[in-house]
């Protein structure tokens, strides 16, 4: 079987003996459920930029969240976008149920905090299609390593020696950065793993860039290196809590899926090369990304002070630095400081990032 083969590629998965990969649906109904999680995702992603004051459908709901019931002159006038393109912004903001328009040309924007629980919600169900994702390739790898060998892009490994040396080879071959998923199973001696840390170092000293999430007990794993001094020595760490698959990205070049084989008294790992499964990892990949909590070089992952809590439950309901300043009294340098604090420790680029975050560490 070759996954690259075209004519195999048009038969699909079922005619090679794989059950399909949406059970109880027919080819075009399984189009149609992809086009309308493609428009999903579409719809969530234009959430975020109403929340994100950086861009243009962020600026009018910030400038509807202060000014309630307004029509579209002075929409413009608040935010200097045309008045032709504030319409328009309003219609798609109406169409994403983050505002409404009003009788007599006015229009309304919906709670902040109703908006920011959506895309938590929207968030929980990105997870579960990650770890579908990661069932699937789960069935397609059972599939293949029938035997070990080669199949077009794909390539079976069972030998736990090769597996451990190919993972080594992709580091010191990488020009540009590693992705890692780490979890278990771990099979290599405890040699294998400080050999490691030290290629790890090296290659970073080199300039290739290392993204890791962590699976959520990795803290309380003896065999999973020392996060905070992986971090502090650069590396950017994330942590899940049920990542799908042990995984690790080689720039653009070769992937690695490692497995428990059948019995659980062994593994057996997939070399992925460039190819369509190749492409759909590294999206797996930066997905598990955004949904994963960043690990901070410093400190403990609580949030101690009230002061700072105070200060994201205002940034999250969308309020300016000089409004927090106002309300607890503060410098607005201090506010400035104390926010900039905050979005470095969280990994987080914008307020409404820094929200969502901070919720699901539980700090709000």
């Amino acid at each position: 079987m070759r996954l690259n083969d075209p004519e195999w590629q048009a038969r699909g998965p079922r005619s090679a003996g794989l059950p399909p990969v949406h059970p109880g649906l027919t080819a075009g109904e399984a189009a149609s459920y992809g086009r309308a999680r493609r428009a999903s995702a579409r719809r969530g992603c234009m959430v975020l930029e109403a929340l994100d004051p950086g861009t243009e459908h962020g600026r009018v709901y910030r400038a509807l969240v202060c000014l309630p019931r307004t029509g579209v002159a002075e929409l413009a006038a608040e935010t200097g976008i045309r008045p032709e393109t504030v319409r328009r912004l309003l219609d798609e903001l109406v169409a994403r149920n983050v505002a409404v328009a009003l009788d007599g040309g006015a229009w309304e924007a919906h709670s902040p905090a109703e908006i920011t629980e959506s895309a938590l919600r929207r968030d929980a169900v990105r997870r579960a299609e990650a770890r579908q994702s990661g069932t699937e390739l789960e069935r397609l790898f059972r599939f293949v390593r029938r035997e070990e060998g080669h199949y077009g892009a794909l390539e079976v490994l069972t030998d736990t020696e090769r597996i451990l040396a190919t993972m080594q080879r992709m580091q010191r071959a990488a020009n540009q950065e590693m992705r890692i998923i780490d979890r278990p199973p771990y099979f290599a001696q405890p040699s294998y793993y400080a050999n490691q840390e030290t290629l790890q170092f090296d290659r970073m000293a080199a300039g290739v860039g290392y993204r890791t999430i962590y699976y959520e007990s990795a803290y309380n794993d003896g065999t999973v290196p020392d996060i905070p001094r992986m971090v502090a020595k650069g590396e950017q760490a994330r942590t899940l809590k049920e990542p799908p698959m042990k995984l690790v990205i080689a720039d653009d070049q070769l992937a690695v899926v490692t497995l428990e084989a059948e019995g659980g008294q062994s593994v057996v790992a997939l070399l992925i090369r460039p190819s369509s499964l190749f492409t759909a990892l590294s999206n797996t990949f930066e997905t598990l990304w955004k949904l994963a909590v960043p690990i901070s070089a410093v400190g403990a992952d609580t949030l101690d002070d009230d002061r700072d809590r105070v200060i994201l439950t205002l940034m999250a309901s969308g309020a300016t630095d000089e409004a927090i300043a106002r309300r607890l009294e503060l410098s607005r340098r201090t506010v400035v400081r104390r926010v900039a604090l905050l979005l470095d420790r969280l990994g987080a680029t914008t307020r409404f990032q820094a929200g969502v975050q901070a919720a699901r560490r539980g700090w709000l």
